[in-house]
């Protein structure tokens, strides 16, 4: 793990070397665009945006199908606004519902429905496929496991597990 400070003793920034910059944009470009693609997909198939999609799938592998929103925000990786912005609009829809938690007064379960389910079982090939041709399908064995556990590297690297972390299911 590269634990080097953000600058040189000097104070002047680490500027990324011309490989690094390489490899910054590629990474920037090619996750914007596969986020897209993967947009594109599920609003045609199903309506939705990705993220949508992510929330669907987190609850169909719950228990009950149901998660506390608190914790459906930290598997989404989003903001707890932006998560309630999404489950209102996944209700308007009929997918989700909430109901209190009875231990919490404050606490609100998601709960996915069964016409959620439905779209999510509808849906779920389409969005399958176009995972496979856009990252899969375009990598060897080798290369998806290198880029498995780099990018696992990377999450845990800005999970940090401290209290009070600044992380976007805390906010």
């Amino acid at each position: 793990m590269n634990t080097a400070p953000a600058s040189e003793p000097s104070g002047e920034p680490r500027w990324l070397t011309d490989q690094e910059q390489g490899v910054w944009r590629s990474y920037i470009e090619a996750t914007t665009l596969l986020e897209d693609h993967l947009d594109r997909q599920l609003q045609q198939d199903a309506g939705m945006p990705h993220i949508y999609y992510g929330l669907l799938v987190q609850l169909a592998e719950s228990p009950r199908r149901r998660m506390r929103m608190t914790e459906l925000a930290m598997h989404a990786k989003i903001t707890r606004s932006r998560l309630s912005h999404a489950v209102a609009r996944l209700e308007k829809n009929g997918w989700v519902r909430r109901e209190d938690c009875p231990s919490d007064k404050r606490g609100q379960f998601a709960v996915l429905t069964d016409e959620g389910y439905e779209v999510l079982r509808r849906t779920a090939p389409g969005h399958v496929e176009a995972v496979r041709q856009a990252v899969f399908d375009r990598l060897s064995p080798e290369q998806q496991k290198s880029l498995g556990e780099i990018m696992r590297i990377i999450a845990e690297g800005l999970q940090p597990k401290e209290a009070g972390a600044d992380l976007p299911w805390l906010r």
